[in-house]
């Protein structure tokens, strides 16, 4: 099979994190069309400069399709749908996921790619503010010598890190992330929740933990925005995170494991989702911890936080 000269790239799923990634493969000289079903964000990326339609036409001539859909139902569409584009590309592309969906949705797209298209699975991580500056961490699997075809299409999202041959596995690395990322962000928000609740300032709690042992980069990153409270810019999503922990979750169910630390987590997502917050910002599960009728004196109050009619509490109650 030729080898692919990465010029043209079709990229499907330009919201949030998806449109810094084709920025910067523009950036980098890629001839870059943006896909998506959605008007605004066709128009927000179009104002960027970056070209759009409404459905992956562009992927008949691409050298690369990058797929950077939510869910494993939305990659089944783009990739297997009547309109999916593996029933389109051009002899020698090929089609690069990397999406977060685990590894039997990027299997059944790699099992059902005709002989003439390759797949690679390459979910990443990193978040909005990696995928602006181009340092993702890219969890890359599939066949070595496609990888090496397209590295010059990866190399411009970030650092690639190498997860074998076997499509799946970045899949598996991501979920283990996903796994360390789920838990810490509400390990965060417990833990300052918990200093709220001792009738501490979390402002001057923060900066005192966050460098020490106890610290993470998701309490450093999330913390200050959790204390921002509802009107915190959206990164990522509360329903980001009840899609990406429950499958973390239904991976360890397949293989048997008792993840209760995801479960846990989990199960907070989903209250802070039920309670109507799921396109908040994900730091914003810390809402889930908070019961007090009103905030004690000295520390932040939040509109829609201890106060709001939608509040959930805790599990254990007094």
């Amino acid at each position: 099979m030729p080898r692919i000269p990465p010029r043209r790239i079709t990229f499907i799923g330009i919201g949030a994190i998806g449109l810094p990634m084709a920025e910067q493969l523009l950036a980098a000289g890629f001839e870059v069309t943006g896909v998506d079903p959605h008007p605004a964000q066709r128009a927000r990326a179009a104002s960027r400069g970056v070209p759009v339609e409404e459905a992956p036409v562009s992927a008949a001539e691409a050298d690369v399709v990058v797929c950077m859909v939510a869910t494993p139902e939305q990659l089944r569409t783009a990739a297997l749908g009547a309109e999916g584009v593996l029933q389109h590309m051009r002899e020698g592309s090929a089609l690069v996921v990397m999406s977060t969906v685990g590894p039997r949705a990027v299997r059944e797209v790699a099992d059902a790619a005709p002989p003439t298209v390759r797949v690679l699975d390459v979910p990443v991580t990193g978040g909005v503010a990696r995928a602006v500056t181009g340092e993702l961490s890219l969890f890359a699997s599939g066949d070595p010598a496609t990888v090496e075809d397209v590295r010059p299409v990866l190399d411009a999202l970030g650092t690639l890190i190498d997860c074998g041959p076997e499509i799946g596995q970045g899949q598996s690395y991501k979920a283990v992330n996903q796994l360390l990322c789920s838990v810490h962000i509400v390990a965060a928000a417990e833990a300052l929740a918990f200093a709220e609740e001792l009738g501490l300032d979390p402002r001057k709690v923060l900066p005192a933990v966050a460098g020490g042992a106890g610290g993470s980069w998701m309490l450093s990153d999330r913390g200050p925005r959790m204390l921002q409270g509802p009107d915190a810019e959206v990164t990522s999503t509360i329903g980001i995170f009840v899609k990406d922990s429950t499958l973390v979750q239904d991976i360890a169910d397949e293989i048997g494991f008792d993840a209760a630390m995801v479960t846990a987590a989990q199960a907070k997502y989903r209250a802070a989702q039920e309670a109507g917050w799921e396109r908040q910002d994900d730091s914003q599960v810390i809402r889930t911890y908070r019961r007090r009728p009103s905030p004690r004196p000295g520390a932040p109050g939040e509109h829609g936080g201890a106060d709001d009619p939608q509040r959930r509490s805790s599990p254990r109650t007094r």
